[in-house]
């Protein structure tokens, strides 16, 4: 049997069973807007409110942090202004965050810039690591945020998230971190590791496009971005996406509880690619080899157009050898095999 093998899980993911399951009552049975006060909306308010137990248990977090969003874009987003706007009225208006932060942090950055924001962009070191130290001699009395990814969308690379939470908690700046890659690949605490707010998109593990969620501590304001209904406590107006939420609970309920033995399996899936493709002369990794996300190889070919090969890696066609699952250490056997 010929298959293409699919590797841009960065990008998106395939719908889980367990999602897929779990959202069926919900594109059929129960239907009610939860605003409504009648049975039928009562019972898909109880739906959400479950849903959000469930997420804020995931993260350490009271159900009362945890705010339901259309994806990661839009958390950040809500996040960062939040927090610049509670800064901003008390004459803080310095916020910090790295050069390789996702589009959504680094565009809302560029737009707060234009509003009299002072921005500063720490640089990464070749290893894609943002130093502690950077971000601690950065701060200052005017800093209002600080904000670093979990984990890097290009290239994986993991960021001491703890350890920067720790410094912003003792210096009194808020701390937010894009956990969108990091969701349901890495354990989060946001509780141990000092994180004030964070931002997850369920498309990132096995759940459906188009939801996400912020986790906001308790005590810090957040900013309205939408307009309208009595939403997510007042703070984000439209009618709830019933079947996606309930997804996106499920969905992470299913990955966090594997997280160990998707580990394993898929780190050594990843270490096993790195050294074949290391040998090919002119290669480069891209980031640190062991501090990245197990499903993440992020290479440079010395003369070669990344657009180029991924276009000629698509137009072939592979055929996949598996090897019985009978115990994860086993499956890094798998081959794969140009036609």
């Amino acid at each position: 049997m010929t298959n293409k093998i699919y590797a841009d899980n960065a990008a998106t993911t395939r719908l889980s069973n367990a999602a897929k399951q779990a959202m069926l009552p919900y594109l059929d049975e129960i239907y009610g807007n939860p605003s409504s006060l009648h049975s039928f909306g009562q019972d898909a308010a109880k739906t959400i409110h479950e849903s959000r137990e469930t997420i804020a248990k995931l993260l350490n977090a009271n159900t009362n942090e945890i705010y339901f969003t259309s994806g990661g874009s839009e958390s950040d987003n809500q996040a960062i202004i939040s927090a610049a706007g509670a800064g901003a009225m008390k004459g803080k208006k310095h916020i910090i965050s790295s050069k390789f932060e996702h589009h959504a942090v680094l565009h809302t950055l560029k737009r707060l810039k234009k509003e009299g924001f002072e921005i500063t962009l720490l640089d990464v070191c070749h290893d894609g690591i943002v130093r502690v130290e950077d971000v601690k001699n950065s701060i200052r009395e005017d800093t209002a945020l600080v904000t670093i990814m979990y984990a890097n969308n290009e290239i994986g690379t993991i960021q001491p998230v703890g350890e920067i939470g720790a410094v912003c908690r003792e210096r009194g700046v808020f701390f937010h971190t894009d956990a969108v890659q990091a969701a349901g690949q890495l354990p989060i605490d946001v509780k141990a590791q000092n994180i004030d707010m964070l931002s997850i998109s369920a498309h990132k593990f096995h759940s459906p496009k188009g939801v996400g969620a912020l986790y906001c501590k308790k005590g810090i304001p957040l900013s309205i971005m939408i307009e309208g209904g009595a939403q997510e406590r007042g703070k984000r107006a439209g009618t709830e996406n019933i079947p996606a939420i309930v997804g996106m609970a499920a969905a992470f309920d299913e990955t966090c509880r594997k997280m160990g033995i998707n580990k394993l399996y898929i780190s050594a899936l990843r270490d096993k690619l790195i050294d074949g493709l290391i040998n090919i002369p002119h290669t480069i990794l891209n980031g640190d080899k062991f501090e990245r996300l197990p499903g993440n190889v992020n290479l440079c070919f010395e003369g070669i157009e990344g657009e180029s090969l991924l276009l000629l890696l698509n137009a072939q066609e592979l055929r996949y050898y598996p090897v019985p699952p009978a115990h994860p250490a086993r499956l890094i056997q798998a081959m794969f095999y140009w036609r």
